[in-house]
């Protein structure tokens, strides 16, 4: 679009936004925690704006309905990362053998995986439970491979010091403290 095609463009969609939002943020408050009803709102515009041309004329049951897949598609998306969180949560089952360091090592990766957020339970999983490699989970993630390096790198480091936080609490202190007599020592 160009020019007069772009300003017809932006005032269609300023009064078609302007009719609809509050229609539109009360029905996705009914279906959702009004936290998330706006994201779903917004990513409904969005998705009117790119089709602006392929729009009804009557666009509000339209805008309806892509809210109504949007709100879906967050649905799936919980229930899988429950589904991920419920399998790790189930432990095997008991046999004859004593598996005491096993049952402790996963109840300790358990608890772990449970302290981190969600969107870090996400990038590792995309690696570890997914089988994806980094540009295929920055492109599902739509982020650029560099920020999804960088947050898996950090989400790595929080899962290993949720996993030993012995570990990430005394490193420092005692390292601090080893300096601290080095240098009493010498003077």
């Amino acid at each position: 679009m160009t020019g007069p095609q772009q300003a017809g463009a932006e005032d269609r969609f300023r009064a078609l936004h302007q009719q609809t939002f509050a229609d539109l943020l009360r029905f996705v408050e009914r279906r959702v925690p009004a936290g998330e009803a706006e994201d779903i709102v917004s990513t409904v515009y969005l998705t009117a704006w790119r089709r602006l041309g392929e729009l009804p004329e009557d666009a509000r049951p339209w805008l309806f309905a892509v809210a109504r897949r949007t709100m879906a598609n967050q649905t799936r998306g919980w229930l899988r990362r429950r589904a991920l969180d419920v399998r790790l949560t189930a432990l095997a089952e008991p046999g004859t053998d004593d598996h005491t360091a096993d049952t402790a090592a996963r109840l300790d990766l358990q608890r772990a995986w449970q302290s981190l957020g969600a969107a870090d339970r996400e990038v590792l999983a995309l690696v570890a439970f997914d089988g994806l490699t980094g540009d295929q989970a920055a492109v599902v993630l739509n982020c650029r491979r560099s920020t999804f390096a960088m947050r898996l790198t950090r989400a790595r480091k929080r899962l290993h010091a949720a996993l030993d936080p012995a570990a990430s609490t005394t490193a420092a202190p005692s390292r601090s403290h080893t300096l601290q007599e080095q240098s009493w020592t010498k003077a």
